[in-house]
């Protein structure tokens, strides 16, 4: 980060602090913040655990330099960090734990002097959101100090739901505890930066915009492979599976970034208006036609791995779908992930059309090595007209090698206490994507026929071959 801006203090508390998603991702963006001095002396990190842990014993073997291997550490900063860390013992089932939960923050409003906006980030499993937001709710935490106008946000990892219809149901009671504005539904996909220079290099290049419809475009391509597997997450994993880990969420968000009309104003009203209106236009995916339009497969060893000979969840998942308005009419879309691939490689491709010709291809590369490349046909030297494709490419690293980009929770956490929403998906949004893939699901809950079996190291694209665009 090359400009430092000042953060109002806050207090966030992270519920399941001591878990793996916050000893990842949570602490070292926190003590990265720290350090960048982006994080007010003033903020304090409540942690909550169901054990009983000291500062010392929460941060030790957490590496808060994994994103920053070339810098030595810095001892102030985990200094800092620890004196800004305040560990709470609570019984999640409790209520009168909650209300102790509700002193202690304004306690430390009150030692503070200062009304401050609380964050509140539940870093626990999904299926327990629901009764954690209520108690929350009827413990007071989520309104503002007592002595104030401050807001209190709610910090929430996806999934949002299970389906449709419990998504539906969790929206419903979530809304009665925190409003909409209130509500921070993280995606952390959408906090990379490629994912965020995908407006600006569309709506700021007119080159591109004016090509960007289906007169000019043959097909999108979005997919997100990995290599490891579920690397022992078999309680999160194995009631979800790819379709609803990473397509419902990840990257439907992303298609909606990459295929909106251009917003009135780059801001986060006008963002969200016109991804809800092209998700409403994306239809869900028929699985009554004769050719595929889903599929699924599971990688060797997987049921094993979860310990369920008859398990049926898939680690592989691909959808064809198409949006139905003006610009995209026609365009097929597929969209896959998988686990135990041949490659990490998250990427959008989008595909000109080019008659006889080989195609030109935009691609945006998420991760790794994020940037932008163009493949266009070019003459090779010599003196007959003979054509290859060339490869014209923009990288973060090699481009920006004297400036540190932040990560995905760093821009996460920055912009909730900011209150900024543009990263964050809206409760419309959600029950929109569960719209589209919900017809997967009922199909694949019926039976497990055309869940195939594959290899750990199978290309990614051999497997999506029966949805290709």
């Amino acid at each position: 980060m090359s400009e430092v801006i000042p953060l109002e203090p806050s207090i966030i508390v992270i519920f399941g602090i001591s878990g793996d998603l916050s000893k990842r991702y949570l602490l070292p963006a926190l003590f990265h913040l720290i350090k960048v001095g982006l994080l007010d002396s003033q903020t304090v990190i409540v942690g909550v655990s169901r054990q009983s842990i000291t500062n010392e014993q929460l941060l030790d073997g957490v590496d808060l330099h994994h994103d920053e291997a070339t810098e030595p550490a810095d001892t102030e900063a985990q200094q800092r960090l620890l004196s800004q860390l305040r560990m709470v013992q609570l019984d999640l089932d409790k209520l009168e734990d909650y209300q102790r939960l509700k002193q202690q923050l304004e306690d430390i409003e009150a030692e503070q002097g200062i009304c401050m906006n609380r964050l509140i980030y539940l870093s626990i499993p999904p299926k327990i959101y629901g009764s954690i937001v209520e108690l929350i709710g009827q413990a007071g935490i989520n309104g503002s100090c007592s002595h104030g106008n401050a807001k209190s946000r709610l910090l929430i990892e996806k999934p949002f739901g299970y389906d449709l219809s419990s998504a539906q149901n969790l929206i419903d009671e979530t809304g009665k505890v925190f409003h909409e504005d209130q509500l921070f539904r993280i995606d952390h996909y959408l906090a990379k930066e490629t994912v965020q220079n995908i407006l600006t290099f569309r709506f700021e290049n007119p080159i591109f915009e004016a090509l960007w419809n289906h007169e000019h475009i043959a097909s999108i391509e979005i997919f997100a492979g990995e290599q490891i597997g579920i690397m022992g997450r078999k309680v999160f994993y194995e009631p979800l599976g790819a379709l609803r880990d990473f397509i419902q969420s990840h990257l439907l968000q992303l298609l909606a970034i990459v295929t909106i009309d251009q917003p009135e104003q780059i801001d986060s009203l006008h963002i969200h208006q016109n991804k809800q209106a092209l998700l409403d236009n994306l239809q869900p995916v028929d699985m009554t036609a004769e050719t595929p339009n889903a599929v699924r497969g599971q990688y060797q060893d997987y049921r094993q791995e979860v310990e369920n000979p008859e398990s049926s969840t898939e680690t592989f998942a691909g959808i064809k779908t198409y949006i139905n308005n003006d610009r995209w009419q026609g365009v097929p879309i597929s969209i896959w992930t998988g686990k135990g691939l041949a490659e990490k490689r998250t990427e959008i491709v989008v595909t000109f059309k080019s008659g006889d010709r080989p195609a030109n291809r935009l691609i945006f590369r998420i991760s790794p090595n994020e940037g932008i490349e163009i493949e266009l046909l070019a003459k090779k030297p010599g003196y007959a007209l003979d054509l290859q494709t060339a490869h014209m490419d923009f990288s973060y690293d090699e481009s920006f090698n004297d400036y540190s980009h932040p990560n995905a929770y760093e821009r996460v956490l920055v912009d909730a206490i900011r209150g900024d929403h543009t990263l964050f998906a809206t409760s419309q949004e959600v029950l929109a994507a569960w719209r589209v893939v919900q017809p997967v699901i009922d199909k694949w809950h019926a039976n497990a026929d055309d869940l195939i079996t594959y290899a750990m190291g199978t290309e990614g694209s051999d497997l999506a071959k029966p949805i290709e665009a």
